[in-house]
């Protein structure tokens, strides 16, 4: 039992950080800081990743239940989210340094921010969509939309889907906590091929989502996928 509540805890951070790709995703990171203080990117990057645990536990928790009251199926989310995460993987591959995430961010001097007012744009851009995307909560909804019936199994696949979430998001504060030094090793040039690079992974991605989500309902409604 311990031995399979350990495999389900790391079938979550295998499954999600590829999609998360926190490494690629650090120099966005760095750029959207700008020239800030070492304790306002520490405190920023522990934030989000707590911001990014919650989103994936309760996209894993409750997500499948809200697309059931609502009538949707998990092939439409791996659809509506396939095609958004597409989308932003291409405005990223063609930005030319006017992205409006990074406009969001920069609307005022992040030392003046008030804690609440830190909470919340820690979470918009940064934590979604920058980070947890849509392609991350519906891979996240798809991990807990079986449910098992015992009750002991229930309690075990709760306790390991939060201990593969925690895993995930420390290794989203390990990448964004290092991430203005990782741009400076990786320099001006490395940081735009690193940028355009995840950007063309994240599509790829992106349209991976996408056509799961179309075989998915082809199956549902009965057809034959040689």
């Amino acid at each position: 039992m311990l031995i399979l509540f350990f495999k389900a805890a790391i079938l979550v951070p295998i499954t999600m950080l590829p999609i998360i790709n926190p490494f690629g995703n650090a120099p966005v990171f760095a750029s959207l800081l700008g020239n800030v203080s070492r304790d306002v990117e520490k405190k920023l990057a522990r934030q989000v990743a707590l911001n990014c645990f919650f989103l994936l536990l309760g996209a894993m928790f409750i997500g499948s239940h809200v697309l059931m009251f609502f009538g949707i199926s998990i092939p439409i989310v791996r659809i509506s989210g396939g095609l958004l995460v597409a989308f932003t993987a291409w405005r990223l591959l063609n930005d030319n340094g006017q992205d409006a995430i990074r406009t969001q961010v920069a609307t005022a001097p992040m030392e003046a921010w008030s804690d609440e007012e830190f909470k919340v744009r820690s979470f918009y851009p940064i934590s979604f969509p920058l980070t947890v995307g849509p392609g991350a909560i519906a891979a996240s909804i798809t991990l807990g939309a079986s449910t098992p019936a015992r009750l002991l199994d229930q309690v075990i696949s709760l306790g390991s889907a939060a201990v593969g979430a925690a895993m995930t998001a420390f290794v989203i504060w390990l990448c964004y906590n290092s991430a203005n030094k990782m741009v400076k090793m990786l320099g001006r040039l490395g940081t735009m091929v690193m940028l355009r690079l995840s950007a063309f992974i994240l599509l790829c991605i992106g349209v991976e989502i996408f056509w799961t989500g179309v075989v998915g309902l082809l199956v549902e409604a009965g057809v034959a996928i040689q």
